[in-house]
C-alpha cells in the first residue's frame, strides 16, 4: 500500500500538464529506442520496406502506385518520402526521422486534446495505450493517420469541414480513416457542404495528381490488392483454427513470402477467408444503418444536445473500427492502434459510459505487444501460452464490438447513472 505522501505525489503528477507531456514524450522516446536500437528487424521492419520503395522512386524513378499496383493509397508516399530526409540508404537515419515525425504529429494531436475539459486524463490514457501497444504503435504507416483521426473526431461536431479534410487525408494514406466519414456525415448540420465537398475536393486533387504523373491506371489499385490474401494467422476469424492447431496436424501455419505475412490453412479456412471478404462490407453497411437508426431515434435532440452528437460520432467511429477489425481476414498488430482515436477522444470530451471500454482497450493493447514483436515466433510455431493470449485478445475485440453496438442502440456499456450523463451534457455544452 502506498504511503499518504506517495499517494499525494501520485495525484499531483496525474494533475500536472508538465508531467503528462513529459510522460508522453518519454514513451515516444522509449518506443523509438526499441524500434531503432533494440529490435529494429522486428518492430520497425516495415520502415525498411518504406525506405526501399522511396529509394526506388528517387534513384530509379520506379514510384509505387505510379508504375505498378500498390497496397497503399497514393498519399502514403508523402510520409514515406519525408522520412527520407534521414537518408534512403542503409542505417538508422530513416527510422530516426520517421520516429521524430510521428512524435511531432502525436504531440500536435495531444495539444488539441489538452484544450478539452478532460484533456489531461486523455493524455495519460493515450500515453498508457502507446506504452502498452509497444513499438508497432510508432513503426508503421498507421501511426501517421492516428493523430489525424484524433483531431478529426475532436473537431467533428464544431468543425466538420476540417474534420472531413483530415479524415480524407488519412484515408489517402491508409484507407481505414475514410470509413469514419460516415458518422461525421450523420452528425453534420450541412453534411453535403461540410463533409462531402471537402472529401471530394481533396480526393480529386490526389487522383488528378496521380493521373498527371502517369499513374492513372493504378490510382485505385489499393482497393483490390487485398482480395487474394488468405486467412491471416492473427485475425479474429482464424482463432478457431489457431486453437485447433495446438493439438491437430491438419492445420498449417504458412509464411506467405509475397506479402511477408503468416497465414493459416486447414479444412474450411479458404471458405472463411472468402466469407469474411463479404461480411466485411456487410458489417460496415450494417453499422452505418445502425448509426442512421440512432440518429432518427434521437430526432431533434441530436441537434440540441452536443453531448449526443459527440456520442454518435465517437461511438459510431469505434463501432466501425471494431467492425473493420473483427470482420477482417487480416489483423496486423498495428491495426489495434486504430482503437486509440475514438477512445481517447471520448475520454477528452468526458463522454459517460466509456469506462469499461477504455480499460478493455488498454488490455487489448497490452496483449498485442505480448504477441508482437516479442513472442510472435511462439504463435507461428504453435506455442500454447502465446496462442491463448492471442485468442483472448481476439475474443475481447468481439466483446468490445458487442458492448459498443449495445451502447449505440441507446444502452450503456457500464453502470453510469443518468445524473452522470446529464452532467456530461452540461460539460459538453460548455466545451469550446
Amino acid at each position: 500500500m502506498p504511503t499518504p505522501w506517495e499517494a499525494a505525489l501520485s495525484r499531483a503528477l496525474l494533475r500536472s500538464r508538465t508531467a503528462a507531456w513529459g510522460a508522453f514524450l518519454a514513451v515516444h522516446a522509449w518506443l523509438a529506442f526499441l524500434g531503432v536500437v533494440v529490435i529494429p528487424n522486428a518492430a520497425f521492419w516495415d520502415l525498411q520496406l518504406y525506405r526501399y520503395w522511396m529509394w526506388l522512386g528517387v534513384h530509379v524513378s520506379q514510384w509505387p502506385g505510379l508504375e505498378a499496383a500498390w497496397v497503399y493509397p497514393a498519399g502514403a508516399t508523402v510520409p514515406m518520402l519525408v522520412a527520407g530526409i534521414g537518408g534512403l540508404g542503409y542505417g538508422s537515419g530513416y527510422a530516426i526521422v520517421w520516429s521524430l515525425m510521428i512524435t511531432a504529429l502525436d504531440a500536435a494531436a495531444l495539444a488539441v486534446l489538452m484544450r478539452r475539459r478532460n484533456g489531461l486524463a486523455a493524455a495519460w490514457w493515450w500515453t498508457a495505450f502507446l506504452l502498452l501497444l509497444g513499438p508497432v504503435a510508432m513503426g508503421r504507416l498507421d501511426a501517421v493517420v492516428a493523430p489525424l483521426v484524433v483531431v478529426g473526431l475532436v473537431w467533428g461536431v464544431d468543425r466538420p469541414a476540417v474534420a472531413s479534410f483530415l479524415l480524407t487525408v488519412g484515408a489517402w494514406i491508409k484507407v481505414a480513416p475514410g470509413v469514419l466519414l460516415a458518422p461525421l456525415f450523420l452528425v453534420a448540420r450541412r453534411p453535403w457542404r461540410d463533409v462531402v465537398v471537402p472529401a471530394a475536393a481533396f480526393s480529386a486533387v490526389v487522383v488528378g495528381t496521380v493521373v498527371g504523373l502517369g499513374g492513372g491506371a493504378y490510382a485505385f489499385s489499393f482497393l483490390f490488392e487485398q482480395g487474394a490474401r488468405g486467412l491471416q494467422i492473427e485475425s479474429v476469424g482464424a482463432t478457431p483454427w489457431l486453437l485447433v492447431a495446438l493439438f491437430s496436424k491438419s492445420i498449417t501455419r504458412w509464411m506467405n513470402q509475397d506479402i511477408n505475412t503468416w497465414e493459416i490453412y486447414g479444412p474450411g479456412t479458404t471458405q472463411m477467408a472468402t466469407l469474411l471478404g463479404g461480411l466485411f462490407d456487410l458489417a460496415i453497411v450494417a453499422v452505418v444503418v445502425l448509426l442512421w437508426r440512432r440518429r432518427q431515434t434521437l430526432g431533434d435532440r441530436l441537434w440540441t444536445d452536443r453531448g449526443e452528437r459527440h456520442e454518435v460520432l465517437v461511438r459510431g467511429a469505434l463501432v466501425l473500427t471494431l467492425a473493420m477489425l473483427v470482420f477482417n481476414k487480416v489483423l496486423s498488430p498495428q491495426y489495434i492502434g486504430w482503437l486509440a482515436g475514438p477512445v481517447v477522444v471520448a475520454v477528452a470530451l468526458g463522454l459517460p459510459g466509456w469506462d469499461r471500454t477504455r480499460k478493455t482497450v488498454l488490455a487489448v493493447a497490452g496483449a498485442t505487444q505480448v504477441i508482437f514483436p516479442f513472442l510472435y515466433s511462439q504463435i507461428t510455431y504453435g506455442g500454447a501460452g502465446t496462442t491463448l493470449v492471442l485468442a483472448a485478445r481476439n475474443v475481447a475485440l468481439v466483446v468490445l464490438l458487442a458492448w459498443s453496438v449495445t451502447a449505440l442502440l441507446g444502452r450503456r456499456d457500464d453502470e453510469a447513472t443518468s445524473i452522470e450523463r446529464s452532467g456530461a451534457r452540461v460539460a459538453a455544452h460548455a466545451t469550446p
